[in-house]
């Protein structure tokens, strides 16, 4: 899973921070209305991908071996593409467009784990579920914390840049040496995914304007599908 850390807007742009209140509750509603709009299309792609058995086994087929390294790289090229088009340009319908590609990337990415679960554990339900709510949760507690202690965590960039980086290494060294990365890399890149949350929340209050709303939800959907990939591999992995 990636995340981009990168935020480059320009500095002549009036920040949300420095907007009246009603223009600030205007764009954290509009921001966070997408991303629950993006949650939902995640569940809508999800759902259509996994009536296929053609995608579904092609999925299944590149978590062998070096074809993960494969579809990880497929996936962040498609995740750099996606934000770096939401970011650079002020067409609605481009940012549209790069988030629902993003948004279907994710789901694709994310058929080998929820097929597993759903179709081969026991409590695979139950699971799904549980992460979801759990992941929803902590979600919500650390957005809160940023908004109820109105500090800046963009202090949080360079040691989440280099945390991915390392946790990007260790993938690629397991998937080449055959070896599970187990139950303490999940919770360090739980740790991470929790780390972006404050740092894309903090983004959303210092560093966006009032009409990037949809860069915004994007960068906070990222943060939000890191965060329940690795909760649902803690869930999946007691069972």
């Amino acid at each position: 899973m990636n995340n981009s850390f990168e935020n480059p807007m320009p500095q002549q742009r009036i920040a949300v921070s420095a907007l009246a209140q009603e223009e600030r509750v205007a764009f954290y509603k509009k921001t966070y209305g997408h991303v629950a709009g993006g949650v939902l299309l995640f569940i809508f792609f999800e759902y259509l991908l996994l009536q296929s058995d053609t995608i579904v086994n092609f999925a299944l087929s590149m978590t062998e071996g070096f074809k993960w390294l494969l579809m990880l790289g497929g996936f962040m090229f498609i995740t750099n593409y996606a934000e770096r088009m939401a970011l650079k340009t002020p067409d609605k319908n481009k940012q549209y467009l790069a988030f629902g590609l993003y948004i279907l990337a994710e789901a694709f990415i994310f058929v080998p784990m929820i097929y597993v679960a759903a179709f081969y554990m026991e409590q695979g339900t139950e699971i799904l579920q549980q992460a979801g709510i759990v992941t929803l949760s902590l979600f919500s507690g650390l957005t809160a914390v940023v908004f109820v202690t109105k500090k800046d965590f963009s202090f949080l960039k360079t040691g989440l840049t280099i945390g991915f980086f390392i946790a990007l290494g260790l993938i690629i060294a397991g998937t080449l040496f055959g070896f599970n990365m187990g139950l303490w890399f999940s919770v360090g890149m739980c740790l991470l995914a929790g780390g972006s949350i404050l740092y894309q929340t903090s983004n959303l209050v210092n560093k966006y304007t009032v009409n990037d709303y949809i860069p915004a939800a994007l960068g906070l959907f990222a943060s939000l599908m890191l965060l329940f990939w690795y909760i649902l591999s803690i869930f999946m992995s007691r069972d």
